[in-house]
């Protein structure tokens, strides 16, 4: 597995003429969701286009990818706007800066997990259906996670710089190759949501 580096301002020359990708850890906005909340994940997209402007010093973003997106150009375009307002906004601009955007699911595939994915959040009485349901769950990842490396791997050329935009849990099971050179994204905005989440946690524990 490639390493992976935590860096706000890259330096260009080590990386010059490597495949590089920049991680971002996906996080939703919930029209819902208390004001407090939404302030910070507008702060947050705000501080990850700052810091995403800041490494392209190490290489210019020329590829996007997107968890849950499955077609490239346009059609991509539309399905990310349903998806997600504010890295919607990103990838845009960043599109009209020169990026492309690629596919990067098979869509029965990211479907079959999404499937598994909600089969684990019921609460089971037998064990055995349980483990059954996890065993389906594990390898639906283990094959999607496999899908995207590859269609990584097999699309951003050498050189070249690309732009992951994903869940971090989902990212960090990803075994890239040892080639591309890795920068997770993590602004200020994100511990203090993180935070924020876990006070919310307790607050619900308590009541």
């Amino acid at each position: 597995m490639s390493d992976q580096i935590k860096i706000e301002k890259p330096s260009a020359e080590p990386y010059k003429g490597k495949r590089k990708l920049y991680c971002i850890p996906l996080l939703y906005t919930e029209k819902e969701a208390q004001s407090d909340y939404l302030e910070m994940i507008s702060q947050y997209w705000d501080q990850v286009e700052e810091h995403v402007s800041k490494m392209e010093k190490a290489g210019k973003v020329i590829k996007i990818y997107h968890e849950a997106i499955y077609s490239a150009g346009e059609d991509g375009m539309s399905e990310l706007e349903k998806l997600n307002e504010e890295s919607y906004k990103l990838v845009k601009s960043k599109c009209e800066e020169g990026a492309e955007l690629q596919s990067l699911e098979d869509k029965d595939l990211f479907y079959e997990f999404m499937d598994w994915r909600r089969c684990m959040i019921i609460p089971f009485n037998s064990e055995k259906v349980f483990s059954k349901v996890l065993e389906f769950y594990r390898d639906t990842s283990k094959r999607r996670y496999e899908h995207i490396a590859k269609r990584i791997a097999e699309t951003l050329e050498e050189g070249e710089t690309g732009m992951l935009i994903m869940n971090e849990e989902d990212r960090s099971n990803i075994q890239f190759l040892s080639d591309i050179e890795i920068f997770i994204v993590h602004p200020p905005a994100l511990a203090d949501i993180q935070h924020w989440i876990r006070e919310q946690l307790k607050i619900g524990k308590e009541t």
